[in-house]
């Protein structure tokens, strides 16, 4: 057993660094290990690390990059200055021995303090196509981490491990699939499709899904996470229609996936994983304005695997997809082999592999 550490990890400014982030924290407390989280001022790092009140969370200054001759890159470059330097007071008053990135703005400017201070630093990217920030931050970090192979070749000149995405240790144990219906007010004997958008193109796929939900009537229920900006709008849309609940966030998604039947979603990695982890099928509508198109390759790495559709937001119609949704519904088999291709894609001990990594790269910095 290596010695007890002191962690920090740079997470947030989206669900799809915050929730990994807070899976290898889980990890490292059970370790022994003492973890702190740097999350981003947003309100949807406040809602979702608002459930974890045993870890330690700190917000920093840090802002997604605008436009280089954008007119807000004078307190953008402020406001990265000012997180460097906060990083750095952290890292020095507790005494901390390593720093992960889990990737995106929040993530960049502690890794660079972490490595003026010559600590130990590693960063993770879930993206098959890794973003702009990762591609730089990794010349800062002594390893890469990756939650997709596809993924390596943007890495050459790193030392990099694939290790998967984390999921959180509550997903690790759901509810029985009727029980947990039960607890939405749906019935437990119809199939269920579960929907979200992330925190980015969300209205686009919401319109889409209540579109959905008028066409195949009822005979599918819905449960519907359309974003608090969203909610008021798309309920106005479902109004009293049986079997479609609409949620404007949801803190208990281990039952909301226990209770789906397949998942309609945008494809961010952190999303994958978990649909990964839990063998759930899916049809991926990839947001098309993500930093480089990111997410239709991630898309197309489960499709390949058999446990998604990709549709293009750009092609996608109400009517052609309802016919994929009661196509894959009605198809027991079609489905059994989704959950298949799902499960190939899933490394179930993630977060254990990076906590292996940071504690080897804290023994050998």
């Amino acid at each position: 057993m290596s010695r007890k550490l002191s962690i920090v990890i740079a997470c947030g400014g989206t669900g799809g660094h915050l929730f990994p982030g807070i899976a290898v924290a889980e990890e490292s407390r059970r370790r022994g290990h003492k973890v702190l989280l740097l999350i981003s001022r947003k309100s949807v790092d406040a809602d979702a690390s608002a459930k974890y009140g045993a870890l330690d969370f700190v917000s920093v200054a840090a802002i997604a990059k605008p436009p280089t001759l954008s007119f807000r890159i004078v307190p953008f470059l402020v406001k990265l200055w000012r997180t460097v330097r906060e990083s750095r007071r952290i890292f020095k008053d507790r005494q901390v021995d390593v720093v992960l990135g889990m990737g995106g703005f929040t993530s960049l400017p502690p890794i660079y303090g972490a490595k003026k201070m010559k600590l130990a630093t590693a960063l993770h990217d879930s993206n098959a196509l890794p973003g702009k920030a990762n591609r730089l931050g990794a010349r800062w970090c002594n390893r890469v981490l990756l939650g997709l192979a596809a993924a390596r070749e943007y890495f050459e000149s790193s030392e990099v491990d694939v290790t998967g995405t984390p999921i959180r240790s509550e997903f690790h144990n759901l509810p029985e699939e009727k029980e947990a219906r039960v607890r939405f007010g749906l019935n437990p004997d119809q199939p269920v499709v579960l929907c979200f958008g992330g925190s980015q193109g969300a209205r686009f796929l919401n319109t889409l899904v209540v579109q959905l939900a008028e066409i195949l009537g009822e005979g599918v229920q819905w449960l519907h996470v359309a974003g608090r900006h969203d909610e008021e709008r798309v309920k106005g849309l479902v109004g009293d229609r049986e079997g479609h609940v609409v949620l404007g966030f949801c803190d208990d998604m281990p039952a909301a996936y226990a209770a789906s039947s397949l998942v309609v979603s945008r494809s961010g990695g952190a999303s994958l994983s978990e649909l990964a982890a839990l063998a759930i099928p899916s049809i991926l509508v990839p947001y098309p304005h993500a930093a480089d198109d990111h997410q239709t390759f991630n898309a197309r790495c489960f499709e390949e695997a058999g446990a998604s559709v990709l549709v293009p937001e750009s092609s996608v119609n109400a009517a052609d997809l309802s016919e994929v949704v009661d196509q894959i519904l009605g198809n027991p088999s079609r489905l059994e082999g989704m959950r298949k291709g799902a499960e190939s894609m899933s490394i179930t001990n993630a977060a254990e592999r990076i906590c292996d990594v940071l504690e080897d790269i804290q023994r050998t910095t």
